[in-house]
């Protein structure tokens, strides 16, 4: 949760960030503090993974909370509207296998495995994000 909302509070419109693990690895629990910063307010943030899509309005803009797992191939990511959203919302995306190396250039990927009686988070930058890893 700590990670997500020092995540969520550097934000912006355009910024991608996928975070894969397993299931209970804390995907959402770190999208939920993301979306807590994000929105300023304490967020009662479902898991995406029925409605495929949440998203949320903040001072910045929108973010969408987007959960990949059902999807059965990488181009019902685009009926959504992902590449509109990568565009012009920030974008949180569990599951991100399912676009099948069609995720965007500039990302943040954050893996997320169990270790101990907490979670371990390693970083992948790429694009305009290595720059940036130092602030989070």
């Amino acid at each position: 949760m700590a990670l997500g909302q020092r995540l969520g509070a550097r934000l912006g419109p355009g910024d991608v960030v996928c975070l894969s693990g397993g299931l209970g690895a804390g995907k959402t629990t770190l999208a939920r503090g993301a979306i807590s910063a994000w929105t300023g307010r304490d967020e009662d943030a479902p898991s995406p993974t029925y409605t495929l899509v949440q998203t949320y309005d903040g001072p910045k803009g929108e973010l969408w909370h987007v959960d990949l797992y059902r999807l059965k191939r990488p181009d019902e990511a685009w009926e959504l509207g992902l590449d509109e959203a990568f565009v012009r919302a920030a974008c949180l995306i569990e599951w991100p296998e399912r676009l099948e190396g069609q995720a965007p250039r500039d990302r943040l990927d954050i893996a997320l495995a169990p270790q101990g009686d907490g979670r371990r988070a390693t970083f992948t930058a790429y694009g305009a994000w290595k720059g940036r890893l130092d602030a989070i």
